[in-house]
Parts: structure tokens; C-alpha cells; sequence
């Protein structure tokens, strides 16, 4: 029997795919028990390393909870900044206006060319030379500098394509209708691409909650992943529970994203498959055009026509 994508498998083609099955499940198994020996051997899995995550709320509330505050304080000014700006650039890359276009082109394939820690670094030393920021907010005010320039580019051709990718079709009954451009943008495009764009927004916004981490390492702010260091000096130098921790907290964090993310693009594609309206009888009368073969026929009986 054969399928349109494939053919069915004889019996030697089953039998080496549960040999390989085997085969791979061994040696995952191998790997798991090299990666706990190690540990153990260690001592990195003796319970007075875990113990203060369990037993005590204080490496929580000293430690965990504000790194945790700064990084979702930090991803989010930069997401409440980088979406409308990236929004703007991908649109102003689809004008017809070249003196709109080209700036739009070269500031997202700049931005989008350097690496975001670099950003970082030259915005930290911008506001330092330049500007009256503290030193304590200086971090901050760098890390979301350079989140921002970086992941507006990289929004706004997420934009630029999610309004490509819609048919041909729906610019041109829009002009049909007599719409402006920016009434078509605004009216017909932008809803429409939403849906097509939620994915690759989600997958963005979960790149930003991570790059922040980036500001720990270089830049001194305080956020998640920079607790790790000071946490797991104040508890017997217990390094890789302090990292595991902070790696369940994000996969929580980022989870907890791409759900809602789903969620809504299942609820926005289900709104699209029920927007048509139901009218009763008397509305369609009301409502209805007068027929061609009834003008027709009020001409014949001496009406007007």
C-alpha cells in the first residue's frame, strides 16, 4: 500500500527502524546516566544544594522574584516599543514613496545587521558620555535601547512579509471600493496579516525575554540570569541548581507566551470563519435590491421605469 507522500514500509524497513529505536534509546540512556554520574560524583545532586529552593522562600524573594521582575520589566518596555516601530518600518519598506522607502530599507537592514549585545554595549556607552542617566538606571536604559533597534528591524520584515503573503485580491477590491492606501493598509491589510504574523511575533517576544540576559552578563543589570552568580555564592557554591532553576523559570515564562499566542491565533482564526451575519426574512426584503426582471415588468404594466 502506498501513501502520497511516502511508501509503505516492507518488513526489513520495520525492523531496522525498531533496531535504530532500540539502538537510540540506549544510548540517550547512556548519556542520561554519564550526565547523572557526573553530577553525583560531584556532589552537585546532594539535597543541601536544592534544599533552599524547597525549604526557604528567601533565595525567591532575595534573589529569584526581582531578577525575574527585571527581565519581564525589561522585555516588555522593549516589546511595548519595538511592535509599533517595527510596525512603522515594515509598512514605510512597502511605500511608494522612495523617500519613505529607502530609509525605511537601510534603518532595518542596518539594525538587523548588528548584533544586539553590541547595541547594547555602544548604548550603554552612549548614555553614559552623552546624556544624565545614572548609573543605576543606565543598564536598563541600555539594554532596552538595544533590544528595541534590534527587534524592530527584525518586526518590522516580519510585517513587511505577513502583509506580502495576503492575495493580490484584497489590495485590489479595496481600490475597487474607492479606498485610500493608507485606508487599505489600515482597514483590509493589517487585520488580515495579524494572524499570518502572531507566530513569528510570539517566537520574537520570547527572543527578547532571553536577550535580556545579555545585559546581566555585560552590562551589570540585574536581571534573572545574573542572580545566579550572587544566589549560588550565599548557598554553598550550588551552581548547577541555581542555572536549573532559572531555566525551568524561563521555559515557564516562555510557555506561558507561546500558549497564550496559540490560544489567540486559534480564537482570531475561528472570529474569521464566523463573522458572516444571519438576517432574518424581513431584513433581506428590507434590504434587497430591486430585481432586474421586476423593473422590467413595472416598464410593462405602464409604470415607470
Amino acid at each position: 500500500m502506498t501513501s502520497v507522500l511516502y511508501d509503505a514500509q516492507g518488513p526489513r524497513a520495520k525492523q531496522r527502524n525498531v533496531l535504530y529505536t532500540v539502538l537510540f534509546l540506549l544510548a540517550l540512556a547512556g548519556v542520561l546516566w554519564w550526565v547523572y554520574d557526573s553530577l553525583n560524583s560531584k556532589h552537585q545532586l546532594d539535597w543541601i544544594k536544592w534544599k533552599p529552593f524547597f525549604t526557604s522562600s528567601q533565595p525567591w524573594e532575595t534573589y529569584l522574584w526581582p531578577g525575574l521582575e527585571n527581565t519581564l520589566i525589561a522585555a516588555g518596555l522593549a516589546l511595548v516599543i519595538a511592535l509599533p516601530l517595527g510596525a512603522l518600518f515594515g509598512i514605510g519598506r512597502l511605500s511608494d514613496h522612495h523617500w519613505v522607502r529607502m530609509p525605511s530599507g537601510v534603518v532595518v537592514e542596518f539594525f538587523r545587521a548588528i548584533p544586539v549585545l553590541v547595541l547594547m554595549i555602544f548604548a550603554n556607552e552612549a548614555y553614559s558620555q552623552f546624556t544624565d542617566v545614572s548609573s543605576e538606571q543606565r543598564p536598563l536604559y541600555a539594554v532596552v535601547t538595544g533590544l528595541v533597534l534590534y527587534n524592530a528591524s527584525v518586526l518590522a520584515e516580519i510585517v513587511r512579509a505577513g502583509i506580502l503573503s495576503l492575495p493580490q485580491g484584497q489590495t485590489d477590491a479595496a481600490k475597487a471600493i474607492g479606498m485610500r492606501k493608507g485606508q487599505t493598509m489600515r482597514y483590509v491589510l493589517l487585520p488580515q496579516s495579524v494572524t499570518a504574523m502572531l507566530p513569528a511575533i510570539v517566537s520574537q517576544i520570547v527572543v527578547i525575554v532571553k536577550d535580556t540576559a545579555l545585559g546581566g552578563a555585560v552590562l551589570t543589570y540585574s536581571e534573572l540570569l545574573a542572580s545566579a552568580r550572587p544566589m549560588s555564592a550565599n548557598y554553598g557554591a550550588n551552581t548547577i541548581a541555581c542555572f536549573t532553576v532559572i531555566a525551568l523559570i524561563y521555559i515557564a515564562v516562555n510557555f506561558t507566551l507561546t500558549s497564550f499566542a496559540s490560544w489567540l491565533e486559534g480564537k482570531l482564526r475561528r472570529a474569521k470563519k464566523s463573522t458572516g451575519a444571519v438576517l432574518g426574512a424581513t431584513t433581506v426584503e428590507d434590504t434587497a435590491p430591486i430585481s432586474v426582471a421586476g423593473d422590467f415588468k413595472s416598464g410593462a404594466g405602464g409604470g415607470d421605469i
